[in-house]
C-alpha cells in the first residue's frame, strides 16, 4: 500500500514540475567592439520577446574575448571581427564550426582632422603618429598592419605607430588629437567621429575583407535560449538592426 502511494505521489509530482513554465537561463554574449551599439540593440530586442532571458554582453577586442573563452569565461554566442579567431575557438573544440556563420560585413578606412592632407596609404609617410589596434588581438589593426605591408609602407611608418588596446580607442585617439590619424572601421568613423572624419577607405586589394562571423560556444549550443538568439541575430529582424548601424549583410 505504501509503495503504491509513494508511486502516485511521484507521478504527480513529475506532472506538476512538467506543467510548471521552464526559466530561462542567463545568456553570456561576447562580441566585437565594433558591435557594440549593434549587439547591444540585438539584445534588448531579443530580451523584450523572451521575457526572463538575462544577457550579460561583454565587450572587447575580438582575440582579448577569444583568449578569456579559452581560459574558461562564460560565453554562449561569440561574435568575432574577423574569421581568425573564430577558428581559433574552433580549433580548440571551443566551438562548432557546423553553428558558424557570417552575419555582417565592414571596411577599413583612416580618419583624421578635416584638413589632414592624408588621401592614399601613400600619404601616411608623411604623418607623425598613427593610432592603429595591436594585430595580435584586434582585427582592425590586423587589417591595416596587413594593407601597409601590401602598400610597402610598413617600414617608412616603424616607430610612428601608437598601439591600442581596440578600434575605438583608436578612434578615441585621432579624436582628441593624440595622433595624427588612425586606422578604425567605417561604421565607427561614420557613427562615433566628432573631431576627425574619413580621408579615405583603404583599398579592399590591400586586405582581407572584414568579415564578422557569429558562433555559438560548446557550452552555449546545449542551451535553448543560446539558439534561440543565434536564429534571431541571422533573422531578417537580426539583419536590419546590424544594417541600421552602418554594417553590410547579406
Amino acid at each position: 500500500m505504501k509503495k503504491m502511494i509513494v508511486g502516485v505521489f511521484l507521478v504527480l509530482l513529475t506532472l506538476v514540475l512538467f506543467s510548471l513554465p521552464v526559466r530561462a537561463g542567463d545568456l553570456n554574449v561576447s562580441a566585437a567592439m565594433s558591435l557594440r551599439e549593434a549587439v547591444t540593440e540585438l539584445s534588448n530586442t531579443f530580451s523584450a520577446k523572451n521575457p526572463g532571458v538575462k544577457i550579460q554582453n561583454n565587450f572587447a577586442a575580438s582575440g582579448a574575448l577569444a583568449k578569456q573563452i579559452e581560459n574558461g569565461a562564460p560565453a554562449d554566442i561569440y561574435f568575432s571581427a574577423n574569421v581568425k579567431w573564430m577558428d581559433f575557438l574552433a580549433e580548440k573544440g571551443l566551438v562548432d564550426r557546423k553553428n558558424t556563420v557570417v552575419v555582417a560585413y565592414n571596411a577599413v578606412v583612416f580618419v583624421g582632422k578635416p584638413d589632414l592632407k592624408a588621401r592614399t596609404m601613400q600619404d601616411l609617410v608623411k604623418l607623425e603618429k598613427i593610432a592603429v589596434g595591436s594585430p595580435r588581438s584586434v582585427p582592425a589593426g590586423d587589417y591595416a598592419v596587413q594593407a601597409m605591408k601590401k602598400a610597402g609602407i610598413e617600414k617608412q611608418l616603424e616607430g610612428r605607430l601608437v598601439m591600442a588596446k581596440d578600434v575605438r580607442e583608436c578612434l578615441m585617439y585621432a579624436d582628441r588629437g593624440e595622433v595624427t590619424g588612425a586606422f578604425v572601421y567605417k561604421t565607427d568613423a561614420e557613427q562615433m567621429a566628432k573631431n576627425v572624419k574619413i580621408l579615405f577607405v583603404v583599398p579592399q586589394e590591400l586586405y582581407p575583407r572584414v568579415t564578422y562571423p557569429l558562433g555559438m560556444t560548446a557550452a552555449g549550443a546545449k542551451k535553448p535560449e543560446a539558439v534561440a538568439y543565434f536564429r534571431f541575430a541571422q533573422s531578417a529582424e537580426g539583419k536590419k538592426i546590424l544594417a541600421k548601424h552602418g554594417f553590410v549583410v547579406e
